[in-house]
């Protein structure tokens, strides 16, 4: 049997996997659960690697995969949902990653998120809300579940900006204009500059990926709407050090004051294998408290990990805390939950407290 381009996406589905790798001269491969998985015993020739991508291209795409060597671009499976492709070169033969992205929008619940502290710091209508960890970590399904909560309780203008278009909203309370790079504008810096006419009061960004594009998020919150957006980046500390360092060092005191007073929150995400079966995620709950604010304006990144540690009550709390707690609860195994740590020791260390003030209830 030929193996077609929506035979392996329907086998993709029945799989439940998150990623798709199609490479010439190599076999097909699955991810399921974080881990790859062959899906073919004979390798993918080149030309069939091409005949799979050809018929997706438009002009626009064709031209950027000759300039470039690489495009984005999604692609819709009525029965199934949207999936976001990145077709690239590598040793000198063509390659295709694919990323399933379905048509029911996530809840909190769904994720296995924090919800009373999400929802929390959705309460703020204006500033800068972050969702960072690495790729593959699940930021976009979290920003898509925090936009459609907004979208079930505001009644707003939400615009999201995005490269390429995933999920697919429909208005609720709120309406929303979605808007894909290289189609409906030319650059995250043009779309937001040309939000600032468009009556928003929300804006989601895909990806904070450049000093520009952060310039114009920042001054899109300071102007008094809420932005949402994401980053590559591992945890709140890392986060804001990050984007002080996109700056030139003149300018740097200035964004610290900047970010003191527009940011809200961070949202940091890992994803770990669940004993339950499936993935879920280790959240990392940043809120910008007075005392937090106070750090970020004056440079003082490392208490700001103890801050989170104690700020249970504005609904915070470190990797380590959100670790622990999922080991408690049974959800995932020892070996799977140091794995996703920063600091092991730290967390083995908790852990063991933890089992020596069960200890003597037994």
């Amino acid at each position: 049997m030929a193996i077609t381009l929506n035979l392996l996406l329907k086998l993709m589905i029945q799989n439940k996997a998150s990623d798709l790798h199609i490479r010439g001269d190599g076999p097909v491969f699955l991810r399921l659960n974080g881990d790859l998985t062959p899906i073919n015993a004979s390798n993918m020739t080149s030309a069939q690697v091409n005949e799979i991508a050809a018929p997706l291209l438009s002009d626009r795409h064709k031209k950027i995969f000759a300039e470039n060597r690489e495009v984005d671009f999604s692609y819709e499976l009525p029965e199934f949902g949207r999936f976001r492709f990145n077709y690239f070169i590598q040793k000198n033969k063509p390659a295709i990653a694919v990323r399933h992205i379905p048509f029911v929008i996530p809840t909190f619940e769904d994720l296995k998120l924090p919800v009373e502290s999400i929802k929390k710091l959705l309460l703020n209508e204006r500033g800068l809300l972050l969702v960072t960890g690495i790729t593959g970590s699940g930021k976009s399904s979290t920003l898509a579940a925090m936009l459609e909560f907004l979208n079930s309780t505001w009644e707003a203008h939400i615009i999201t900006i995005e490269d390429p278009l995933e999920f697919v909203f429909r208005d609720k309370k709120s309406i929303i204009s979605q808007r894909e790079i290289g189609f409906d504008t030319n650059s995250f810096v043009d779309a937001l500059r040309a939000a600032m006419r468009q009556d928003p009061d929300i804006i989601m960004v895909g990806e904070m990926r450049d000093l520009e594009t952060t310039k114009a998020a920042i001054t899109a919150a300071e102007t008094g709407h809420l932005v949402l957006a994401t980053m590559h980046t591992l945890n709140a500390v890392q986060t804001i050090s990050r984007i002080i360092d996109l700056y030139p060092p003149h300018q740097q005191t200035q964004v610290r004051m900047q970010l003191s007073e527009t940011l809200r929150g961070i949202v940091s995400q890992r994803l770990l294998v669940s004993s339950k079966g499936g993935r879920l995620p280790a959240v990392e709950i940043m809120a910008s408290t007075p005392h937090i604010k106070k750090m970020i304006a004056e440079n003082s990144m490392d208490p700001i990990n103890q801050a989170i540690a104690k700020g249970a009550f504005y609904g915070m709390q470190t990797f380590n805390q959100s670790l622990v707690s999922i080991y408690k609860q049974g959800l995932a195994k020892l070996e799977d939950v140091i794995s996703a740590a920063s600091n092991p020791d730290d967390v083995l260390l908790a852990i063991k407290g933890v089992e020596q003030e069960i200890e003597p209830h037994k």
